[in-house]
Order: structure tokens, then sequence, then C-alpha cells
């Protein structure tokens, strides 16, 4: 449950981001680009978005925030992740027999639009995450540039839960390798088999 008010956690967060630490683009406008274009459902382009500024009085052009964004620390944005992680309360949840943490993994599939990447073969991003829901939390996320198939990347989202928790996957993960390593390592897991598949 969130403890604060959205505006007032936004608020928070920006405060203690420098504001004269680069001439043109400071941190702090920096962060408030990105929230502004990733939180406003009226802006269909970064373009639309620099008009806008641009409007109201702020001097910045976006290919300043292009180049900011291939030379920028990404950490802030991490950062500020953990930031909103803290926000949380850590409810504890009642475990599977009080012992066993029940974890869904699930991937998304992300379309990629930008040519460069095209060029570069990947036309698509997949992310893998995590849930615990003893804790509320998330354990781990990965992402994967490409086609390959989720059950290729089970065992790094596997090996990353806690000792006791119970992985459940879908069919996507259902690889027979992958499953067999997971029962020689005694990693307890659920995952819904193809529909071709017989069980001895």
């Amino acid at each position: 449950m969130i403890i604060n008010t959205f505006p007032k956690i936004v608020k928070d967060i920006l405060k203690s981001l420098p504001k004269n630490d680069y001439p043109v683009l400071n941190t702090r406008l920096y962060v408030e680009c990105w929230l502004g274009y990733a939180l406003d459902n009226s802006l269909t382009s970064m373009r639309d978005l620099f008009k806008r500024l641009n409007n109201t009085g702020i001097d910045v052009i976006i290919s300043t925030f292009s180049k900011a964004n291939t030379h920028r620390n990404q950490e802030i944005f991490q950062n500020i992740y953990d930031q909103l992680n803290q926000l949380v309360q850590k409810k504890a949840y009642k475990k599977l027999h009080n012992k066993y943490a029940i974890c869904p993994i699930d991937s998304t599939i992300i379309t990629l639009t930008s040519k460069l990447l095209w060029v570069l073969g990947y036309h698509q991003v997949k992310l893998f995450s995590s849930l615990n829901l003893s804790t509320g939390s998330p354990e781990d996320n990965l992402i994967n540039f490409g086609h390959n198939h989720d059950y290729k990347f089970g065992s790094s989202m596997m090996y990353n839960l806690p000792q006791d928790a119970v992985g459940v996957m879908d069919r996507g993960f259902a690889g027979l390798n992958f499953m067999q390593e997971l029962v020689q390592k005694d990693k307890y897991f659920v995952v819904r088999i193809k529909n071709n598949w017989k069980l001895e």
C-alpha cells in the first residue's frame, strides 16, 4: 500500500535531484522530461514534449536530450526505483505451508520500432520478471533482445529466487532440459506443459 499521495511522491523524489550540475539540461530537468513523457497520455512523441516545454519558456532542444540519454549515468533511475520500492509497505503475506514462497515468473514482449535497432537485427525485447507473493516485492528482472524462447532464461530467473521459493511458470518455460536441471538442483517449480506432451 502506498503511504503517500502520488504528487507528493514525485515532489519528494525530484527535490533531491541537482539543478545545477549541467549547464543546459540539469539532472532534475532530465528526469522531469522522462517523467512527463511517461505519465502524460496526451503526448505521442518526445517532440510533442519538447514543444510543450519550449512554449513554457524552458529552452531545451531534443538533440540535447538525446545526447544526454547516450552519456548520462543511468544510476539515477535505479535510485528512483529503489526509493519507490521503499515507499511500499513490506507487508508479510502468508507462505504456502508457512514455508514456501510462491513466485510467478513471466515474460513480456515489447516490439521495437527504432530503425537503428532493426538494422542490428533486433525487432523485439523481452522483459522477464518474478514476484515474491510472500513479500509482495519483485525478485528479479532480466532483459533480452531477440526472439529466444522463455525456457532458455528460466534458469537465470529460478536461481535468483529465495531458497524455499516455488517458481510458477506458463508453458513458454516448458523445456525438458530446463526442467531436468531444476530437478537435479532441488528447485521447486510448477510449470504448465505443452498440449502435445505425454507424461509417464
